[in-house]
């Protein structure tokens, strides 16, 4: 062999052992990012076994609770804001202090940041691992839903980017999430957020309306659902609007009884009715009563004449200008905000920004059903999951 062939021999076969080696390392980088993906996979959905565990009340296996969970710190604080300082709580992670956040708004409920299902599942997502903030919102606390929380809901998501030095989740319950989507809409807060997450939400209001007064919500499908509506989401729009349902003396005292009525305050609203004389009582009864035809006549009329107002506290009327990623879960026996809201956001959403929607036997309206099937608990699971993998995302 000649010298110069034996130097082409040699650079081939240094070549060769170059490929090789290329291929291996290839191959390592691979096998080494597919299980760091399927550990992510797999942290994530003992993630979303935890947190369902949590706020269903149910111990978590040992196992899990050691891998997917850690200890949680609360303190409370006040958020500023333009329209003023907002009550709020912080739930840490203790092992993450600098972990991303997620904002937490509470539904109508008159316990507000204390109602027990949000306190429930801030405590779970924070156990995650998210540092995890739940404002109150002052008007929504009050059973009143208005333009004001979309602007606390904003000024919360806003205030707390800036102290996380990024975007943060944001996730919303009943009401606040369809308010919520809103304020996802609005420029000055969407750089705020990383995502939006709205759990029993509605997309128009005046199709929730509807709903109410007949039990029937029309599905994007053309189908319509048919399921009587929880008294307490008419309840909801006569408080708000009490002065439209009873003469001018009797707003104050009508509006006691179904305000007591409303927190499930029975000594309370039993006080109240003491106060009342015969007609006063005959109207709250009449009020208690969503089925009569004179209510339902009476809530019309409220309906026609706050339909501009009711548009723009849906978020089927901003849809098209979101730019935030959305996460949409609805119960599927939802009887105070019908499952068809869901379905119809989810129609309406643009594809690059829906990034799952599901409507879950395993939920009423923000409640876990007890005996849910293995498929319909995998699908629950599988959902939280990529919420979580987002919000855990820097």
């Amino acid at each position: 062999m000649t010298t110069q062939s034996y130097a082409l021999s040699e650079s081939n076969r240094t070549r060769q052992r170059f490929r090789h080696y290329a291929v291996a390392l290839i191959l390592i980088t691979f096998l080494l990012i597919g299980i760091l993906v399927s550990r992510i996979y797999i942290v994530a959905h003992l993630q979303a076994i935890a947190v369902m565990k949590q706020v269903a009340g149910q111990s978590i296996p040992r196992f899990i609770r050691n891998e997917a969970t850690e200890a949680v710190t609360q303190r409370d604080l006040t958020i500023p804001t333009p329209d003023g300082d907002l009550r709020a709580r912080l739930y840490l992670p203790a092992k993450h202090p600098n972990a991303p956040g997620l904002v937490v708004f509470h539904g109508v409920h008159h316990l507000g940041m204390n109602e027990p299902r949000l306190e429930a599942f801030a405590q779970a997502m924070a156990a995650s691992g998210l540092n995890v903030l739940t404002p109150e919102l002052p008007a929504i606390k009050d059973y009143r839903v208005s333009e004001a929380s979309i602007h606390a809901i904003g000024e919360s998501a806003k205030w707390f980017a800036q102290q996380r030095g990024k975007p943060v989740g944001v996730m919303g319950l009943s009401f606040s999430g369809g308010l919520a989507l809103v304020a996802a809409a609005n420029p000055v807060y969407a750089s705020s957020m990383k995502f939006v997450f709205a759990v029993g939400s509605q997309g128009a209001m005046t199709r929730v309306a509807s709903y109410y007064r007949t039990g029937n919500d029309p599905r994007p499908d053309g189908t319509t659902e048919i399921l009587p509506a929880h008294e307490y989401g008419p309840l909801v729009l006569e408080y708000e609007h009490i002065e439209e349902f009873v003469p001018a003396s009797d707003v104050k005292p009508i509006r006691n009884v179904l305000r007591a009525h409303l927190y499930e305050d029975n000594d309370a609203e039993s006080s109240a009715l003491k106060l009342l004389n015969a007609r006063q009582t005959a109207e709250a009864k009449r009020l208690m009563d969503a089925a009569s035809s004179s209510t339902r006549s009476l809530l019309l009329t409220s309906e026609n004449k706050h339909a501009a107002e009711m548009q723009q506290l849906s978020p089927e009327a901003h849809l098209h200008d979101l730019t935030v990623p959305v996460f949409l879960l609805h119960g599927e026996a939802d009887n105070i905000i019908p499952a068809a809201e869901t379905l119809w956001m989810a129609s309406q959403l643009r594809a690059e920004y829906l990034q799952a929607a599901l409507v879950s036997p395993m939920l009423s309206h923000l409640d876990m059903n007890k005996e849910p099937s293995l498929i319909d608990q995998w699908q629950l699971i599988h959902f939280m999951a990529k919420v979580l993998r987002m919000a855990h995302q820097s």
